[in-house]
C-alpha cells in the first residue's frame, strides 16, 4: 500500500496551531530542562518517563505512603479531562496513558493524542494550565487510544492515532514540530516514545489493520528521522525465510509495537515487544513462525541493528501479542549473576531471558487458567509442542480453516495484555496484573486479504467464560510464582511498586487496590465510579507523596467486559485524573 493524505493533515495540524491548538487557561511557570542525566537518574519526587526509569520498573523509592499507613490514605482531589471537547462517546477516547511529573507539573494525554498540563504545586488542587489538541481528524482515527507523553529538554513529546509525533513547547503549549511518521495509510501510533539522549525511539502500532510495522528513531530537536527498523522482514532479509506463503504476507504482517520500550544504558539496547501476525488468525494465510512477530527484539540505539531477538508463540494464531513491558533487573537465577529481561507473557507465562544475549533462563505459568499449551521447555523456551520442522504450528487445540470452533486460555486478551507490570528493588518481585478467562476461536479465511468478507482478522474470536482477574508476584531468582490474589472483574490497568511496601492495580468495577508487597493481601480499596484502563503512578510535591490515576475505559472495553457481568451494563465512562495521599 502507498502512502496517501498523511502529509496534509500535518501540515494543517502546524499551520493552525498558534490559532487553535493551543488553549491557555492559567499563566505558566517554569521547571529545569530534562536533561539526559536527568532521565538517567530520574529524582524519586517526579516521574519522567512513562515506565518511571529506563529499566521499567515502575518502583518508585516514595516510601511516606507505606503498607503501615496506606489503609488511611484518602482521595485528595480530582482533575477532569476532556471537559473542553464536548459530548459523545469518543469525546476524549480511552484513558490509558500514565502521567508524567516535573517538578509539580503533570503532563497527561486523553485518547486523541490532545496533552494537558497541570499544575499540581499547591498539593490540595490540579489547575489545568494549557491544553495542546492536534487537531485529529476523529472519522480517520481507527482507535482512540493512546498510553502517555515523554519529556525531553522543555518539550512535551506525543503522538497520535493518524502516526504523527509532536513536539510541544512545555512553557507555552505551542507546536514546535510536527511529524507525519506514516508509511502507509494502515500505520498508527498509540504509546509515547522513549527518549535516549537526543534520540526518540518510537514504534508503530498499526499492525492489526495490515500495517508492516516498525521502530522509528527521530531526531528529538528537530523530528528528523535517523533510522527506522521493521518488524517483519523483507525478502532476502535475516528471518524472511519465516514468512512460508505466497501471498506476499510479509508486506501486511503486522507486529506491532503497541508499548514502549525499555532501555539498558549499559550496553545501549533498547528492548521492544512485538504483536501477533497478521492476519491473527488464520495461520494459513501466511505460514511459518512469522517472524519477528510475538518477540522481544533487542535493537542497537545508535544503528538500528537487531542484536537479537526472542520469540514466544511462533506461528501464532490465538492473537498472544508480547507487547508488554519489559523488566530490566540484575539478580542471581539458579545461583548465578545475570542482567535479566524479566516478561509476563499474554500467553499466560512469565519469562526470564539474558537481556544481553537473549538466552532463554526459565518460564513460569502465572495465569490461573491455561490450557494452550502443556507448558514452556525449560531448556530452549518453546512450547513443548513446537516444531522447528512444521509449517502450521499445531499448539494443544489448533485452529484451521473450516474445523469449527475451539477453545483457548488464557483469553486472547492474556494474560497481562499492554498493562504496565512492575519490579521491586525491595522485595526483586515481577507483579503482572491482567485478565483471566477463555475464548473460542474459529478460523474463517473469507476474513483474511483476499475474501469475500475482506479483514486483517481471519476468523472470529468469542468470550467462553467470564472475564475474571489476577494480581501475581513472581519470584525470577526461582522461576516460580510467589503469591497471587484473584478479582471478580478484569484488569486493564496496570502495576505499581514502591518503597513503602504497596503494589497497586485497579479493576474495570472502578475499585483501586492497594496489597502488600509481600503476600498481595489487600491494604485498601477506592471505587472511582468507572472503569479504569490506565496504571497507577506516584510523585511527591512540597515533601508529600502523592498517587495519580487516570480513570475513564472506552466502549471496546466495556463491551467486551459486560458480556459477562451484566451488572456493570449501566457503568458510566467518566474521565479524569485522581489524586490520593495521606491526611
Amino acid at each position: 500500500m502507498e502512502k496517501t493524505k498523511r502529509v496534509a493533515r500535518g501540515y494543517l495540524a502546524t499551520a493552525l496551531s498558534a490559532a487553535l491548538l493551543s488553549t491557555m487557561l492559567v499563566a505558566p511557570s517554569s521547571a529545569a530542562d530534562v536533561t539526559p542525566e536527568r532521565l538517567k537518574n530520574p529524582e524519586p519526587e517526579n516521574w519522567l518517563h512513562n515506565n518511571l526509569d529506563y529499566h521499567s520498573t515502575r518502583f518508585s523509592p516514595l516510601k511516606q505512603i507505606s503498607k503501615a499507613n496506606v489503609g488511611r490514605m484518602q482521595l485528595a482531589f480530582t482533575v477532569p479531562i476532556g471537559g473542553l471537547a464536548g459530548g459523545g462517546r469518543w469525546a476524549y477516547g480511552s484513558l490509558q496513558g500514565t502521567p508524567v511529573v516535573d517538578n509539580g507539573f503533570m503532563y497527561v494525554v486523553d485518547g486523541w493524542g490532545t496533552v494537558y498540563k497541570i499544575d499540581l504545586t499547591d498539593g490540595k488542587s490540579g489547575k489545568i494550565v494549557w491544553v495542546m489538541e492536534p487537531g485529529v481528524d476523529k472519522a480517520d482515527v481507527w482507535l482512540p487510544a493512546n498510553r502517555g507523553v515523554a519529556l525531553w529538554g522543555n518539550s512535551v513529546i506525543s503522538v497520535t492515532g493518524d502516526s504523527r509525533v509532536i513536539s510541544t513547547n512545555a512553557e507555552t503549549g505551542e507546536i514546535q514540530w510536527d511529524k507525519d511518521t506514516a508509511v502507509t495509510d494502515a500505520d498508527s501510533l498509540t504509546s509515547p516514545p522513549l527518549v535516549v539522549g537526543n534520540t526518540l525511539l518510537v514504534g508503530g502500532s498499526g499492525g492489526d489493520r495490515g500495517a508492516r510495522s516498525w521502530l522509528l528513531a527521530l531526531n528529538a530537536e528537530s523530528g528528523d528521522e535517523m533510522w527506522r527498523t521493521f518488524t517483519v522482514p523483507a525478502p532476502g532479509e535475516p528471518g524472511s525465510e519465516t514468512w512460508k506463503d505466497d501471498n506476499n504476507a510479509w508486506e501486511t504482517g503486522g507486529a506491532s509495537m503497541w508499548v514502549t520500550g525499555a532501555y539498558d544504558p549499559e550496553n545501549n539496547i533498547t528492548y521492544w515487544g512485538t504483536g501477533n501476525p497478521v492476519p491473527m488468525y488464520d495461520p494459513e494465510f501466511r505460514p511459518g513462525d512469522n517472524l519477528y512477530s510475538n518477540s522481544t527484539m533487542a535493537i542497537d540505539v545508535t544503528s538500528g541493528d537487531l542484536k537479537w531477538y526472542f520469540q514466544y508463540t511462533p506461528g501464532d494464531y490465538l492473537d498472544y501479542d508480547e507487547v508488554g513491558t519489559h523488566l530490566l533487573y540484575d539478580v542471581k537465577v539458579k545461583g548465578e549473576d545475570r542482567k535479566v529481561l524479566g516478561h509476563f507473557g499474554r500467553n499466560g507465562f512469565y519469562y526470564d531471558l539474558d537481556r544481553n544475549t537473549g538466552q532463554f533462563l526459565n518460564a513460569v505459568k502465572y495465569v490461573d487458567q491455561l490450557n494452550w499449551t502443556d507448558g514452556i521447555d525449560q531448556k530452549t523456551g518453546m512450547p513443548v509442542e513446537y516444531d522447528a520442522n512444521k509449517a502450521l504450528q499445531e499448539y494443544k487445540f489448533p485452529a484451521r480453516r473450516g474445523a469449527g470452533s475451539v477453545r483457548n486460555c488464557p483469553d486472547l486478551q492474556g494474560g497481562v495484555n499492554m498493562f504496565p507490570t512492575s519490579f521491586s528493588l525491595r522485595t526483586n518481585l515481577a507483579y503482572g496484573a491482567g485478565i483471566e478467562g477463555c475464548f473460542d476461536l474459529t478460523v474463517d479465511d473469507k476474513r483474511s486479504p483476499g475474501g469475500e468478507a475482506e479483514a486483517w482478522n481471519g476468523g472470529s474470536a468469542t468470550l467462553s467464560t467470564a472475564l475474571t482477574g489476577s494480581l501475581t508476584a513472581v519470584d525470577p531468582t526461582t522461576g516460580k510464582q510467589k503469591a497471587q490474589v484473584l478479582f471478580k472483574y478484569p484488569i486493564y490497568s496496570g502495576v505499581l511498586s514502591t518503597a513503602g511496601g504497596i503494589v497497586l492495580t485497579a479493576q474495570m468495577d472502578g475499585s483501586i487496590t492497594a496489597h502488600d508487597d509481600q503476600t498481595l493481601r489487600e491494604l485498601w480499596s477506592f471505587n472511582a465510579g468507572t472503569g479504569v484502563n490506565a496504571a497507577p503512578m506516584t510523585y511527591a510535591v512540597n515533601g508529600k507523596q502523592y498517587i495519580a490515576i487516570m480513570v475513564g475505559m472506552g466502549s471496546i472495553s466495556k463491551g467486551r467486559l459486560t458480556t459477562n457481568h451484566p451488572e456493570l451494563a449501566n457503568l458510566q465512562s467518566s474521565s479524569a485524573v485522581y489524586f490520593f495521599a495521606l491526611p
